[in-house]
């Protein structure tokens, strides 16, 4: 599913760089099976509005159907930064509002930004990443095996 997901962005969105693949046991709703997590840095000309409904629009293509809060997912796609913008709209709050507090998206950004600086914390990536317990992740594979190697 993440390779396929990675293959839909273009040609609006080129990836420049991905992390590896992370194991994670859910989050929020824990009865379901465990996360693969993982996180790109990529190029766009979209606004952060229109590559939200982008990423939406694959979660839908990829068989994405509403459910409750955290439940299971096919697949769950998100903006983490846009570049050091902070945006407050009703439907999309940039950087991402919880990320500080998830090593299963802290660890794999500090793969591949650990100098980004948190535009509201005014931290790097790997500061925040030391701060968070990653003891319950683990690395499920190397890049998938695409062309975004």
């Amino acid at each position: 599913m993440l390779a396929q997901a990675l293959q839909q962005l273009e040609p609006e969105i080129t990836i420049i760089t991905q992390s590896q693949i992370y194991e994670t046991p859910p989050w929020g709703y824990t009865n379901q099976p465990a996360f693969l997590n993982q996180v790109v840095l990529a190029n766009t000309s979209l606004s952060a509005q229109d590559l939200l409904s982008r990423l939406k629009k694959i979660e839908q293509d990829m068989g994405r159907k509403p459910n409750f809060m955290y439940g299971p997912r096919v697949i769950d796609l998100d903006i983490l930064f846009f570049n050091d913008e902070v945006i407050q709209d009703n439907n999309l709050v940039i950087p991402h509002p919880e990320m500080t507090n998830r090593a299963f998206v802290l660890i794999p950004m500090r793969e591949i930004a650990p100098n980004f600086e948190h535009p509201v914390q005014k931290k790097t990536i790997k500061e925040l990443a030391e701060m968070v317990n990653s003891d319950d992740m683990q690395i499920f594979s190397e890049k998938i095996g695409s062309k975004y190697d």
